[in-house]
């Protein structure tokens, strides 16, 4: 079988997967019943002295049969039919599956305080897709750092555990195993937090020399730092003092982000410091969110290397005098990648599970935070709690789709099954 033969084979099969999710989360917008259906879709009605009010002069008898319940948008009688809240339960099922894969998520309602100011208060009204879709560069980051993070801990430490087993080396890596299994993410990102405040006296664990209380002059522009400072109170080198503190090409009004990835995008107009300056605060949240997929990928790369390593082509490539190095190296890594990548792929849910915390603790403004924001009690966000919800359901399904592939150019049996 061919290669993308196979991939579409795979993508076909994961699309039921994507659509019990959806259905999943739509049995849960059903249960808020119709008012708070179009609340989670287009946003709450006016709020007068913190309590919404609905106009009795504006019908909204679309909103379930027989219903004569008014609303205070007159925009409401016409999307109600949009819809289907006065379709049967089929018909409105239907509406919500269409709406999840053409990215129609609703609109920011914006009600806790932390969402009001999040980004200047920009996402307010916004369309869910469109502010997740701001946010999650950020979040990709993160999450490609972290995994080059695992990726270079985990695969070798593990390799190097089995072949010196019971050794120093396997001993250490069964503590930092250990470690993080004890250690939640949450728990050590804030340990973490707690130690810089105390030893450092501040929140945020970077000091950089042109920082050098360890802040960033460029939060609100870029997202992808802390919240802490106004413009120009801090600026890396170069950059323009007429600009208030800001380069050229990041100055108010004329922000220019061909890609949205600030790291990425630092290094298209030139600007390396940037750059440099937005790993470097990555770097410690990126490792809390790596500790505890480590300690699992870790054990599995270890026994799965002694697994490989007792097998016969091991040992008759040993017989034929092959160094030790080739043997690891060419032989028995290659093979033993093929479980590695099979946890990674089931261990990845739990991985994106740890984003929300984590930007939380450290305050990175990504599609985690935004969604911690949406949870909190008396000021819960649906439209942004069921739209991230099928964001990172897409993320999980994408990353199986390529350890799938992965799987397959590692081992051509899997294709050929």
């Amino acid at each position: 079988m061919r290669m993308w033969v196979y991939v579409v084979r795979r993508v076909a099969l994961l699309v039921p997967v994507v659509i019990g999710v959806m259905t999943i989360t739509f049995i849960l917008v059903t249960a808020l019943g119709p008012v708070q259906q179009l609340n989670s879709y287009f946003g709450p009605p006016p709020v007068h002295g913190n309590i919404h009010t609905y106009s009795p002069t504006i019908p909204c008898s679309d909103i379930t049969p027989g219903a004569n319940g008014t609303c205070a948008n007159p925009l409401w009688d016409n999307l109600a039919p949009q819809l289907g809240l006065n379709q049967p339960i089929i018909v409105q099922w239907g509406y919500y599956i269409y709406h999840s894969f053409t990215f129609q998520w609703g609109l920011v309602a914006n009600h806790s305080a932390e969402q009001q100011t999040f980004l200047g208060g920009l996402i307010r009204g916004q369309p869910v897709s469109t502010v997740l879709s701001w946010l999650l560069p950020y979040t990709l980051e993160l999450a490609i750092l972290s995994l080059a993070i695992i990726l270079t801990v985990a695969i070798p430490l593990g390799n190097l555990s089995a072949v010196y087993r019971n050794r120093p080396i396997d001993q250490a890596s069964r503590v930092m195993s250990f470690s993080g299994f004890a250690f939640p993410g949450f728990l050590l990102a804030t340990l973490l937090v707690l130690a810089a405040v105390l030893l450092l006296g501040t929140s945020t664990l970077v000091h950089t020399p042109w920082c050098p209380s360890g802040e960033t002059a460029y939060s609100e522009l870029t997202g992808s730092w802390p919240s802490v400072l106004s413009p120009g109170s801090c600026s890396l080198p170069g950059a323009s003092p007429a600009n208030f503190g800001y380069p050229n090409w990041l100055t108010l009004g004329v922000i220019s982000h061909p890609t949205g990835f600030p790291t990425v995008d630092a290094m298209i107009h030139g600007d390396w410091w940037l750059a440099f300056d937005s790993i470097l605060r990555l770097v410690v949240p990126a490792m809390v969110i790596a500790f505890g997929t480590i300690a699992i990928l870790l054990r599995f790369v270890r026994n799965s290397m002694l697994e490989v390593m007792n097998l016969d082509f091991v040992r008759t490539a040993r017989a034929k005098g092959v160094p030790e190095s080739t043997v690891v190296k060419r032989h028995a890594g290659r093979n033993s990648l093929n479980v590695t990548i099979t946890v990674l792929g089931l261990t990845f849910a739990f991985f994106i599970g740890g984003f929300p915390i984590i930007e939380d603790v450290f305050q990175l403004n990504g599609v985690g935070l935004i969604l911690t924001y949406s949870v909190l009690p008396g000021a819960e966000d649906f439209a942004l709690i069921f739209g991230a919800t099928l964001l990172f359901t897409f993320l999980v399904v994408a990353a199986n789709i390529i350890v799938d592939v992965m799987y397959a150019y590692l081992d051509p049996r899997v294709r050929l099954g």
